[in-house]
């Protein structure tokens, strides 16, 4: 019979640790700790072992998933369930009757293809036409994973740009040479925590140095970066970014042409773009330039904004010795 256990049920993640420390850091005889734990030794040695050799992250449950499936339905057999699916628009029974297959692997092949249900499709071309439901995740600690982006946002000519004074009025005020501002930004996945500075240009040698000092904002809040998640931008892909994230960080990237798998730095330029940079007229890049930081501390910090990065810092606060939260609160 199956079931779902919860999280402090015997041999979860928190009891394989309380066994293994037992064993590896108490020195207690496997007998004597897989009957304190109702298990039979085996287990017990199981566990002790992988706490030897890769700590508290081998205490998770591992992927069941085998490294090769010789009985995966081969590559030939997956496009022609494919193409009947796009130019008939067929549903898994007919296609698997057509095929001599079972329905129940042509269901898996059109879900490991992403195809759109039949109720998404144009009946006269077979092109989706309705949106299908995000996928939405969530990592679940603060650091597992950073979503890194860069925001192009051009400059306020001296004495105000078209947003303010509309086009006529702001056409004036052009100068040669405005440009852009480049907001690098810095999101934590789980806790929604932010951390951006307006820099000069995109190049590797300013992203590398943003990341040092994001690296660093991170780690005196105390969430330890594992991972961070880019585009495909020439900066991110340079020699420079990659020594600054260092041999523990695992670097990702988006697919070409998919920013909504980092939509959450994504999300974060839209929030910016419509409480700050157009929020209200600036006479200058100087003046909205001088606010960046203060509406940054209201977005971590105010009650409506984002309510995750509230309640994890309210919980490192409790939890941080006084001088760290001394020494944050100044900074912040």
């Amino acid at each position: 019979m199956s079931y779902v256990t919860h999280a402090n049920a015997a041999l979860t993640p928190k009891a394989r640790s309380r066994l293994a420390r037992l064993v590896v850091d108490q020195g207690w005889p496997l007998r004597r700790a897989a009957e304190r734990f109702q298990c039979s030794p085996a287990t017990a040695r199981k566990w002790a072992d992988r706490y030897r050799t890769r700590g508290e992250a081998g205490m998770a449950d591992g992927s069941s998933r085998p490294r090769t499936s010789p009985n995966r339905t081969g590559r030939r057999t997956e496009r022609r369930i494919i193409a009947l699916r796009f130019t008939r628009r067929w549903g898994p029974h007919r296609i698997a009757a057509r095929l001599r297959l079972a329905r129940s692997t042509v269901g898996k092949v059109l879900a490991r293809y992403r195809m759109p249900a039949l109720a998404c499709l144009d009946q006269a071309t077979g092109l989706p036409v309705r949106r299908p439901a995000p996928r939405r995740y969530e990592h679940a600690a603060p650091g597992d994973l950073v979503h890194v982006d860069i925001k192009k946002l051009g400059r306020i000519p001296d004495g105000g740009g078209h947003r303010a004074l509309g086009r006529a009025k702001g056409r004036r005020n052009r100068r040669p040479g405005t440009g852009y501002a480049y907001l690098h930004h810095a999101v934590d996945d789980h806790s929604r925590l932010a951390y951006s500075e307006i820099l000069p240009d995109e190049k590797q040698a300013t992203a590398a140095g943003f990341w040092t000092r994001a690296a660093a904002f991170f780690t005196a809040h105390g969430a330890m970066v594992k991972a961070v998640l880019t585009d495909n931008g020439s900066c991110y892909r340079s020699r420079a970014f990659a020594a600054s994230l260092g041999p523990q960080v695992k670097h990702r990237r988006t697919r070409p042409y998919r920013p909504q798998t980092n939509g959450k730095v994504e999300r974060f330029n839209r929030t910016l773009t419509t409480e700050w940079a157009y929020a209200r007229p600036y006479a200058t890049e100087a003046e909205r330039a001088s606010t960046y930081q203060g509406w940054l501390h209201h977005y971590n910090h105010c009650e409506s904004c984002s309510w995750l990065v509230r309640d994890w810092l309210a919980g490192w606060l409790l939890a941080a010795p006084p001088e760290d939260v001394a020494h944050t609160i100044t900074d912040v």
